[in-house]
């Protein structure tokens, strides 16, 4: 369900992140949320976009107002410059929090890695490790520190359980991260593809099994050189669709009527997955694990593509 909001105040963190406080239009209590919330906006022609929402130990934000942050991306799909053209006052619709990423309630100690602007439902999880009391630790790492958004916050507020790495002086060591985990650790990664590739296949190394490792994706599927149309079909009703370059199944099956189940809309929650019936998937998420994606009989229709003139989908 969607909801009316207000452009309540807009901060600058860093030259590029934004930071945003909403509050509602008709002024009535926002719904809860847990650790790893996020919203999504609607933005008109440009679709919708996600966004964390960020809650700090012993918030100073004004009551009833919810606030994210906003990196801008000149070379994106526009979606962020529209939301840095916001202005106080101006209001946006966006939906109720919903959660693909949260912290579950496992005993063991957890591990956050954060790249970037995936910084930002990482806050929110280190507040709620440190209200509820239990062991964590927090990695954030950047290209350098002038790009790292919050970083002196971050050190006021969780002390020596932050380590920040920086790529230009002292980049994250991934093996040296994960070398004698404990084995009953949570990881929790938010940030570029890449980097939760390369900390799921580090912590798979360490021993960390699937089931311990929690991830989110914070970025909007890009188009890649050299896409090619294809089609789809769907085997309950025999429908064929093509999908173009720059546009997902998702987006071409739902303008042609077929109901789909989806969240995140960038190959990190899992909820699109659909069997492949027929034809090879172009995999192009973080949910699947090596093998699944080599046995090609699931795909999250929402970012992956085919290397087939034709896919059949349990749909």
């Amino acid at each position: 369900m969607k909801q009316q909001l207000v452009i309540d105040r807009i901060e600058d963190e860093t030259d590029r992140i934004r930071v945003i406080t909403l509050r509602p239009q008709d002024g009535k209590e926002l719904p809860p949320h847990t650790a790893g919330a996020h919203l999504d906006f609607d933005l008109g022609p440009l679709g919708t976009r996600s966004y964390s929402l960020i809650d700090w130990p012993g918030d100073a934000r004004p009551a009833a107002t919810w606030r994210i942050a906003v990196q801008r991306e000149e070379d994106g799909q526009g979606g962020s410059m529209q939301m840095h053209g916001f202005q106080p006052g101006d209001r946006i619709s966006a939906t109720a929090p919903s959660n693909d990423f949260g912290l579950g309630d496992h005993a063991g100690p957890a591990l956050l890695l954060a790249g970037g602007i995936g910084i930002t439902p990482v806050i929110s999880m280190a507040t709620a490790l440190a209200a509820a009391d239990r062991p964590f630790a927090l990695h954030y790492t950047a290209r350098s520190r002038g790009l790292m958004g919050f970083a002196d916050a971050l050190g006021t507020a969780f002390g020596d359980k932050l380590t920040c790495h920086f790529d230009d002086a002292a980049p994250l060591d991934l093996a040296a991260l994960f070398g004698g985990i404990a084995p009953d650790t949570h990881l929790y990664v938010c940030g570029p593809k890449g980097m939760i590739e390369a900390a799921r296949a580090a912590a798979n190394a360490a021993g960390l099994p699937d089931a311990q490792i929690h991830f989110e994706l914070f970025a909007t599927p890009q188009p890649q050189e050299g896409d090619s149309a294809f089609e789809v079909e769907v085997a309950s009703t025999g429908q064929v669709f093509t999908i173009p370059p720059g546009r997902s199944i998702i987006e071409v099956l739902e303008e042609g009527g077929v109901d789909l189940i989806y969240d995140c809309q960038r190959g990190d929650c899992g909820i699109c997955q659909t069997e492949v019936l027929e034809g090879t998937p172009d995999h192009r998420d973080v949910v699947l694990s090596d093998s699944e994606k080599a046995e090609g009989k699931l795909m999250q229709i929402c970012v992956s593509r085919a290397k087939t003139a034709k896919l059949v989908l349990d749909l």
